[in-house]
């Protein structure tokens, strides 16, 4: 997991990150606390690098494990 964290960093990872941890801090200030759940989404997208928005499906580099045991 943190092997995950800290490599493979893009400019798309970067800005969900950044846009994510700057809705969370606006939210917060004006007490729109369902803001918050908003920008959590991105910003976990951005650190975490989940699904299509690190990139990765975009560019094919999808793993996809196929289950070859078909007993």
């Amino acid at each position: 997991m943190m092997n995950r964290i800290f490599s493979n960093w893009s400019l798309m990872r970067a800005a969900y990150l950044f846009i994510g941890v700057w809705v969370i801090v606006q939210s917060a200030l004006e007490g729109q606390w369902i803001g918050i759940a908003l920008g959590a989404w991105p910003a976990a997208m951005g650190l975490f690098a989940l699904g299509c928005a690190s990139g990765n499906c975009a560019t094919g580099n999808c793993e996809i494990k196929t289950d070859t045991d078909h007993k």
